[in-house]
């Protein structure tokens, strides 16, 4: 009965994304037409979006419920459940497959575009028509792609006595964290994807649309960074390779709308406030919208071999490339035809904070092109039968050539002032970074570091040095917390890629097969194999190894890295055991049992490699901090507002 009030509800919440784009279209005419305000059906527009959101969110609770009984009669629970899979994967398990994934989807993005129909009321009326009902045509596309081609509700008949189980690379606790912290990124891009389409069509591409759209932006952005950071540490402590980064295709769909994501999110802060790259906004708005649909396509279409990946039927992947093309396609036909109603905007000098913002919009630009063709360029390739493999050979080098300007600037455009400015007036800002930026260079040479690890390790303490200047002379106490966001997010940078420096520069790696009782060097760690012993959990055995190490001449202590054989599905995986200083950290990785009674032990010691996603961190903190000072200044304007109408109300009387 739950699978049925779930589909039904699917279903329910399509009706109403049909009703919400023909509304929407309709009344839009209404208004251009100059007849009235829209009439019955711009009315219904707003309360439609809201009851289709809710409606959405009742079909995904549908299926959670589902997973949580294991309800064998539904195809999708026997193919990604088990009775004996703790609670936490059987709840994360509805997301963690093809059809439950694009249910999470459809759901935030029916939410998100609820929670705009009731709280937006900057925007004039027609771009808000216009905006509502493009976020309804995308999402009667995904809402026909799950009914027609990937029902998450499917009975399966005759019932099986067990499921099939969760991929155990998937039974992770950030598996609960990862998808949907990605798809809340995905979805505000759509939303900004959907402005942007509804300022186009109403013409009204301005500030007063940049910051309808700046929030949106902001926290879909905020949401990709703390996704692909996660999504990093699990499969450097998950996977047992010991790497945080393989350039992998799924790995970069990804990124791709993180880079393009803040991109927009600089543009829409300068059409917000200085009434300037108009254009730029509007494109990008498109272009990172489109790498999240990129990325879908990469994930779902059964084209590639991954561990992130969902391989399945290949006529769902030509549905999707379908939805890719008519949004996108759409899209960039209408931007085509009101290019030239999309006017410059304000003028400003190259030398300014604007003109720093377009370099580094340019500079990101030419990495996402970077990584878009490294990414496509290998399944080109294998479609006329030739495989080709692009790692970091390419990505590293290609990207750092656009990477190190962005940064150089990044240290100089806070400084600058709006509109027009002189490098003059900032170098005694400048000094300190520079001077802390030689310092690291002579440190990083007399180390024997050299390449492109070298050139992290002179630029991160530069930067560090450079973000905080923005501070000089301010009283911190009433500092702004957009600004505060700003400096945060740019020295996490700097902490980031201090640590990716290091982790290239000083890991030490020790491949061994151990008799019981050695001691292995790795580093400045001193490891014993003490022994190794089975142990059992709830749906998996596993063979446990007992290591005490110590650093130097420190105290001794216990890891136990595993070896994992689950039954649910039956796969081997392996369970890193990680111990964290404040310099860096041990990496332990029990392998198979070799000759002689010896076991395979894979050791590294990665100095300061926590800083990769300490900086990630900072990086997020500093947009959420950015994002609620807009919405408290937003929730400000609206107050006084509201306070000046009852005053003149009052006056009226």
């Amino acid at each position: 009965m739950l699978a049925e009030l779930g589909l039904a509800a699917l279903w329910l919440a399509a009706a109403l994304a049909g009703l919400q784009l023909i509304a929407g279209a309709l009344a839009l005419v209404s208004f251009n037409k100059g007849v009235g305000d829209g009439g019955t059906l711009a009315g219904i527009v707003r309360p439609v979006a809201v009851v289709q959101g809710l409606l959405a969110a009742c079909a995904l609770i549908a299926l959670m419920g589902l997973f949580a009984q294991t309800d064998l009669s539904v195809k999708l629970v026997v193919e990604n459940s088990h009775s004996a899979k703790p609670m936490i994967y059987k709840l994360a398990g509805t997301w963690g497959n093809h059809e439950g994934s694009m249910l999470l989807w459809v759901t935030v993005m029916g939410l998100a575009g609820g929670f705009v129909a009731l709280v937006e009321r900057r925007l004039p009326e027609p771009t808000m028509l216009a905006t509502l009902a493009g976020q309804a045509f995308v999402s009667l596309g995904f809402y026909g792609f799950l009914l027609i081609a990937s029902n998450p509700f499917a009975r399966m008949s005759p019932v099986p006595a067990e499921g099939q189980g969760l991929n155990p690379l998937l039974q992770d606790p950030g598996l609960a964290f990862h998808p949907p912290t990605l798809y809340l990124g995905y979805v505000g891009l759509s939303i900004a994807f959907s402005f942007a389409i509804g300022a186009l069509v109403t013409r009204e591409v301005g500030p007063a649309f940049a910051r309808a759209m700046r929030p949106w932006v902001l926290g879909a952005w905020v949401f990709l960074t703390l996704g692909i950071t996660a999504g990093s540490y699990w499969a450097y402590y998950d996977l047992g390779w010991g790497g945080w980064w393989f350039w992998d295709p799924v790995e970069n769909a990804s990124l791709m709308p993180w880079l393009a994501a803040t991109a927009l999110l600089h543009s829409c802060g300068v059409l917000a406030a200085r009434n300037a790259l108009r254009a730029w906004t509007i494109m990008l708005g498109v272009i990172a919208f489109s790498m999240s649909m990129i990325g879908t396509f990469l994930v779902r279409s059964g084209i590639l071999t991954s561990v992130h990946a969902f391989a399945v039927d290949p006529r769902r992947g030509s549905f999707i490339l379908m939805l890719l093309a008519i949004n996108i396609g759409s899209a960039l036909v209408l931007f085509a035809l009101r290019a030239g109603t999309v006017t410059e905007g304000e003028r400003f000098a190259v030398t300014s904070r604007e003109g720093a913002l377009v370099f580094n919009n340019v500079m990101l630009s030419s990495i996402l092109g970077i990584v878009l063709i490294g990414t496509l360029y290998p399944l080109v390739t294998e479609a006329f039968g030739q495989k080709v493999s692009v790692g970091p050979p390419y990505f590293n080098p290609m990207a750092s050539l656009f990477f190190v300007p962005m940064v150089l600037v990044l240290m100089v455009g806070p400084l600058l002032r709006w509109r027009r400015d002189k490098l003059i007036r900032v170098r005694s800002l400048l000094l300190p970074g520079l001077v802390i930026g030689l310092a690291a260079a002579g440190l990083a040479l007399w180390l024997g570091v050299k390449g492109l690890p070298y050139i992290g390790l002179v630029l991160a303490p530069a930067i560090a040095v450079a973000s905080l200047m923005p501070l000089k002379g301010r009283n911190l106490r009433r500092l702004p917390l957009p600004v505060a966001g700003m400096v945060i997010a740019h020295f996490g940078v700097a902490v980031a890629l201090f640590g990716m420096a290091c982790d290239s520069a000083f890991s030490t790696e020790k491949l061994i097969a151990a008799h019981v009782g050695e001691v292995v060097a790795v580093g400045p760690w001193h490891v014993t194999l003490a022994g190794v012993e089975p142990v059992a959990g709830a749906n998996w055995t596993a063979l446990e190894a007992q290591l005490r190490v110590r650093y130097q001449d420190g105290d001794v202590f216990a890891m136990t890295p595993q070896a994992r054989s689950f039954w649910a599905p039956q796969q081997n995986t392996t369970v890193s055991a990680l111990h964290t200083r404040w310099n860096g950290q041990l990496y332990t990785v029990l392998g198979e049992q070799a000759d002689g009674g010896r076991w395979q032990l894979r050791l590294w010691w990665k100095p300061f490699v926590p800083m990769i996603w300490l900086g990630g961190a900072l990086i997020g903190l500093g947009g959420a901090l950015a994002l609620l000072g807009r919405l408290l200044a937003d929730l400000k304007r609206i107050v006084v507002r509201d306070k000046i109408a009852y005053r003149r109300m009052r006056q009226g009387r």
